[in-house]
């Protein structure tokens, strides 16, 4: 195992992921996501961090990806595979579903695995070479 490449490229895919989501649900599509209430940012910032780590360990230990437009096509399909899993289940309890929300942060989701895949692969790669 590449210890030093699954962490530091983890803690790159991380903060990617709180800055994205940061942009993109705190202002590109607020209004189809208003909060109800303040949340949590550090639960936010720790589930960012896990889905850094989570693309670490898939694309540093199981698939050794060192290109950033190999992590870029890979982390579009985790991404989507994560957003389809999160909206089942957070959609499963309502008793009304909002499709085009649905809808959005899947679209959102793919766009968001993609760029972190890209850079956990990139950071894989920097770190891999001689």
């Amino acid at each position: 195992m590449k210890l030093k490449n699954f962490i530091l490229a983890g803690f790159a895919g991380g903060i990617v992921d709180f800055l994205l989501g940061w942009l993109f649900y705190g202002f590109v599509f607020s209004s189809y996501f208003p909060p109800e209430q303040m949340p949590n940012l550090l639960f936010i910032f720790l589930g960012c961090m896990s889905f850094g780590f989570l693309a670490s360990y898939l694309f540093t230990e199981l698939t050794n990806l060192t290109v950033f437009s190999s992590g870029l096509k890979r982390g579009a399909i985790v991404g989507l595979f994560v957003a389809l899993i999160n909206n089942f289940f957070v959609r499963a309890g309502s008793m009304e579903v909002n499709y085009e929300g649905f809808a959005i942060d899947v679209v959102i989701a793919i766009i968001i695995g993609s760029i972190v895949g890209g850079v956990v692969a990139a950071v894989n790669g920097a770190l891999s070479r001689p």
